[in-house]
């Protein structure tokens, strides 16, 4: 079962089996909506690894291939953005999301969410530092493995694949104040 949202023409539930080509799910969700080119995938859910185009157009939708091109199935919760997406803002809704839920038991979740999610508010408000990507970075690797339960690393996770795989945008938004995508 995997759950298709974001920039699909027809975001729906599909009871599907397990080694489906992405690129069959994608179609099977209508395309992408009006016809716009699609940029990034997170294929299990918010917490997992985020993916470009190329990497997800050639995945298949079982554990092992979600884990070959570097994310995971998680709860099948397939996110799918086009090329309107600005990341930094993605990212940062995550981020929200995520300082948002921490319960504040443990220290790395309840001081790292709320970090990521001020860094890239910061970035986001164009007040960007040219250090903001390495603190976010920096940030990311003590929450993740050091927290009682699994939100650190939800939180954490996103992070890191967001900047490696879009780290121009990150730049972009920090070196002239504004989204590279929305100008």
């Amino acid at each position: 079962m995997f759950s298709v949202s974001g920039h699909v023409a027809k975001p729906a539930n599909f009871e599907v089996s397990m080694g489906m080509p992405f690129k069959e799910l994608l179609e099977l969700a209508g395309g992408m909506r009006d016809g716009a080119k699609l940029k990034a995938v997170i294929p299990g859910g918010s917490s997992t690894p985020v993916l470009t185009a190329e990497v997800a157009m050639g995945m298949t939708m079982d554990y092992d291939g979600i884990d070959k091109v570097g994310s995971m199935l998680g709860a099948g919760s397939v996110i799918v953005m086009d090329e309107s997406t600005c990341m930094v803002e993605a990212l940062t809704r995550l981020a929200h999301f995520y300082y948002d839920e921490s319960c504040g038991q443990c220290t790395p979740c309840r001081e790292g969410t709320g970090w990521l999610y001020r860094v890239l508010k910061r970035i986001m408000d164009g007040k960007g530092k040219a250090d903001d990507i390495n603190l976010l970075l920096g940030v990311q690797e003590k929450i993740q493995g050091n927290t009682i339960c699994a939100l650190g690393d939800a939180a954490a996770m996103p992070v890191e694949s967001f900047i490696r795989c879009f780290r121009e945008e990150f730049e972009y938004y920090i070196e002239h104040g504004k989204s590279m995508v929305k100008g």
